[in-house]
């Protein structure tokens, strides 16, 4: 969810869900950045489909190419980009899977590791698809402590520690 926001994707979610959004512990445990999050909820996968027109790419182990592999600059502007992943359990079921072969792709990794954890693979598929695109809409500079934060940092130390 977190990476979600950062990239300013919006986050669908389709279930049945690893996870009870409305439980107050998974609240705490998502830095209540699903209360920021730009998120629908779908009652299964037939439904998200219906509902989402666009380029579908499938995040699973047993894909054949990489997400830098995919052209994401090759896809028309208009058309909506959508990265799927499943529970970290389970993965994306095998019947769709199955009927997107040339849309599934895997993060390279040593063989001895089964996979990354979700949140870490999302980002790293999310922020490919962004590097390909631009970062269309991101900030390049800190905007919470300003973009000259660094310049400025002996002048900020000096005036709340002074003497230091």
């Amino acid at each position: 969810m977190r990476t979600c926001v950062a990239a300013g994707f919006m986050l669908h979610l389709i279930k049945p869900l690893g996870f009870d959004i409305d439980n107050p512990k998974f609240r705490r445990a998502s830095t209540n950045h699903i209360t920021w999050s730009d998120y629908t909820l779908y009652e299964n996968f037939d439904d998200f489909a219906k509902k989402n027109k666009g380029e579908y790419f499938f995040m699973t182990r047993y894909g054949k190419k990489a997400p830098s592999d995919i052209d994401f600059k090759a896809i028309p502007s208009d058309t909506d980009i959508y990265l799927i992943f499943g529970k970290e359990s389970t993965g994306i079921p095998p019947e769709i899977l199955k009927e997107n072969l040339d849309r599934c792709f895997r993060i390279p990794m040593a063989a001895e590791c089964r996979s990354l954890n979700l949140s870490n693979a999302a980002a790293i598929a999310i922020y490919e698809c962004l590097r390909q695109l631009g970062y269309p809409d991101l900030s390049f500079s800190e905007v919470q402590k300003g973009a000259d934060y660094l310049e400025s940092y002996d002048a900020v130390l000096e005036a709340v520690h002074p003497h230091c």
